[in-house]
């Protein structure tokens, strides 16, 4: 079985979807690894690592895509090198297939067997798994030191012969994985955090990492999914988020927004109005910026400046600390392969709720539930 791993072509994209470490794992499973020319260069994984892990290294990229039975990749390669493929080879990256029928679509009239990094559930069981989860976490560090680099003030309080000067004040809007992480970064950088999340379940993990939840009164008493996201609100709940939020914004020195509902655009959080009320110097960092932005003057890719105001919206923020995100997502790679290839051969046992949520099409058909819904 020949295991292929093309270099990203896609704008922003720095990561490699496994390193030299998993690749001498795979090989020594009596699988062949091919990897193609300089595919892991601009996360500093060198040919060289790879041909001491004892893989391949091909510089034709069509015939890279032509030979292989198992395809690994972060973003979904174009339409036309998916042609490439044979039929009944298997794809292994990131789809996002709620918001891209059309390549549902493509994958099926091909014959493709296409797993979602990120579909994974949200079990115990595939938390080795979770690359949603592993990128989380750096995208909300990163955030953070965005935040810290674009702000003009320091984070912790100061005492100087010339006076003291007092911390800067954050608030984290969304407390998921990545939200977790800029409120201990933040934390850690002396900044005073708040937080806010629609599902109550995590105030204490908020308060475990020392910054103070803030409170809003629902109508809903179920605001969380079984996948452990949060659930759209009412229009009455989201005015009373509305204006709570609004009081917390214009407080702060630092927001940093990190809410995302799956196949839906990112609920808007920060409004013009709220924008129109921070303190002239104040830093707004929108991790929901490619789904639409949690602030409704988010561009992504871009940094605008309204009311004196700073709204930063990063894209593949992961993709920045690139070594350490391959080395992650190819760990997670590296466990879910352990599940699906046994003794050499793909075992598509969809008695198995990661690999039948995972397993996007296969023999030509849609496989995960959460499609077929």
């Amino acid at each position: 079985m020949i295991i292929a791993v093309p270099k990203e072509t896609e704008e922003h994209e720095q990561r490699v979807a496994i390193t030299p470490d998993v690749a001498a794992q795979l090989i020594k499973k009596e699988l062949e690894v091919w990897i193609e020319k300089d595919a892991g260069l601009k996360s500093n994984f060198l040919d060289a690592h790879y041909k001491e892990a004892g893989a391949k290294i091909v510089a034709d990229r069509k015939a890279l895509f032509e030979g292989a039975d198992v395809l690994l990749a972060v973003q979904t390669p174009s339409a036309e090198e998916l042609g490439y493929l044979r039929k009944n080879a298997t794809l292994v990256c990131f789809l996002w297939a709620l918001q891209h029928p059309d390549l549902v679509d493509t994958l099926k009239e091909l014959g493709i067997s296409a797993l979602g990094m990120d579909a994974i559930p949200r079990i115990s069981r595939a938390q080795n798994m979770d690359a949603l989860s592993s990128m989380s976490s750096i995208a909300g560090y990163k955030a953070s030191l965005i935040a810290a680099n674009n702000l003009d003030k320091y984070f912790p309080m100061m005492m100087t012969a010339a006076g003291t000067i007092p911390p800067s004040k954050a608030l984290i809007l969304g407390a998921g994985v990545a939200g977790l992480q800029a409120i201990a970064t933040c934390r850690k950088l002396g900044a005073v955090v708040e937080a806010y999340d629609v599902r109550p379940v995590v105030k204490e993990q908020v308060e475990s990492l020392g910054a103070k939840f803030v409170e809003v009164p629902l109508e809903e008493s179920d605001t969380e999914t079984k996948g452990g996201y949060a659930k759209e609100l009412s229009k009455d709940s989201q005015e009373r988020q509305k204006h709570v939020v609004h009081e917390h914004v214009k407080k702060s020195d630092i927001v940093i927004t990190t809410a995302l509902i799956p196949g839906r655009p990112a609920p808007l959080l920060v409004t013009k109005e709220m924008v129109a009320d921070m303190k002239p110097g104040s830093v707004i960092v929108d991790l929901a910026a490619e789904n639409g932005g949690n602030c409704e003057l988010t561009e992504a890719g871009k940094t605008v400046v309204v009311n004196e105001v700073k709204i930063i919206g990063p894209v593949n923020l992961p993709s920045q600390l690139s070594n350490h995100a391959s080395l992650l997502y190819a760990k997670n790679m590296m466990n879910l392969l352990n599940l699906l290839i046994k003794e050499g051969t793909l075992n598509f046992d969809f008695e198995d709720e990661i690999l039948l949520n995972t397993t996007i099409t296969h023999n030509g058909e849609v496989v995960s539930p959460m499609i077929k819904n």
